[in-house]
């Protein structure tokens, strides 16, 4: 039998103004290949996009940093964790990879980091693979609403963030809403749970938990961006996101009507469950796009 074809990956860490910021970089057959920038979502890190990786590495170059508290990114004592200087952080990394023009992949988390991005560079942007990326009010569940509205100081807020950063809160957004659980490895939530363990972790988590508000404030200028820029955009969606429900996906079809939409019967994690189907569409839309 011919072996197919393994993508070859490099680990690797780059300085950003004193955080050390580790990722992962595919490395394609072809010098020039399209750049498809990978963000990634709470609780988890680069590691999430390991199969992607494998799957689409050897045709496209695939890049995923770690946050600042997130994975293997070593940050300074006293670093201000708040979505805006997750964001400082990765443009930052952008700049040092003198990456200037790439396809976004926005999930979870990505999404507020990936928008201040592109608001503030929007000739970066050749289009956006949005998978359970919430930028609307509708795409808020009920629970969600009732955790961004968490503040410093409440009564039971700080308990009630710290229940998520648990090993049965890590598993259960991995397996919340997946029609079949056999088809999701344990190790995701086991490795996202021991660097949620490592000291000051949870203290991070906890810090941007409270900042979540922000993002929600910031939505009616994404959703200008989008409307004014109207990049090329593919959204694969679990419909049964607890966090992040179907009505988000549809919404960004109000300001980019032209955007291609999959909506798979799985949880917040889709990836883990989905990749067969979803990797032909991103690379199918990569073909199309990234030129």
């Amino acid at each position: 039998m011919t072996f197919p074809f393994v993508t070859r990956t490099a680990h690797r860490h780059l300085d950003v103004d004193g955080v050390r910021v580790f990722y992962r970089e595919s490395l394609p057959e072809r010098p020039d290949a399209p750049v498809l920038l990978l963000l990634h979502g709470f609780p988890s890190a680069s590691h999430q996009f390991r199969r992607l990786i494998d799957a689409l590495g050897g045709h496209y170059r695939l890049i995923a940093p770690d946050y600042p508290g997130f994975g293997h990114t070593e940050a300074p004592d006293g670093f201000t964790y708040s979505f805006d200087g997750l964001a400082d952080v990765v443009e930052g990394f952008v700049e040092r990879l003198r990456l200037t023009r790439f396809v976004m992949y926005v999930f979870d988390f990505g999404a507020p980091v990936g928008f201040r991005l592109a608001t503030r560079h929007p000739e970066w942007i050749a289009g956006l693979v949005v998978q359970n990326g919430n930028a609307y009010e509708e795409g808020l569940s009920a629970g969600a609403r009732d955790f961004v509205a968490l503040r410093p100081g409440q009564a039971g807020a700080e308990e009630t963030i710290r229940d998520l950063l648990t090993l049965e809160g890590t598993r259960g957004q991995y397996e919340t809403g997946v029609t079949d659980p056999e088809r999701v490895a344990p190790d995701g939530w086991t490795l996202d749970q021991h660097f949620l363990d490592l000291p000051g972790r949870k203290e991070a988590q906890v810090a941007l938990a409270f900042d979540y508000h922000t993002n929600v404030e910031r939505y009616g200028e994404w959703q200008a961006w989008l409307r004014e820029h109207t990049p090329p955009a593919l959204i694969v969606w679990g419909a049964r996101d607890p966090f992040f429900p179907e009505p988000g996906a549809r919404a960004y079809l109000r300001d980019l009507p032209g955007a291609e939409l999959h909506l798979f019967e799985t949880g917040h994690f889709a990836l883990e469950d989905h990749l067969p189907e979803i990797g032909p569409l991103i690379a199918g839309f990569l073909d199309r796009v990234a030129t």
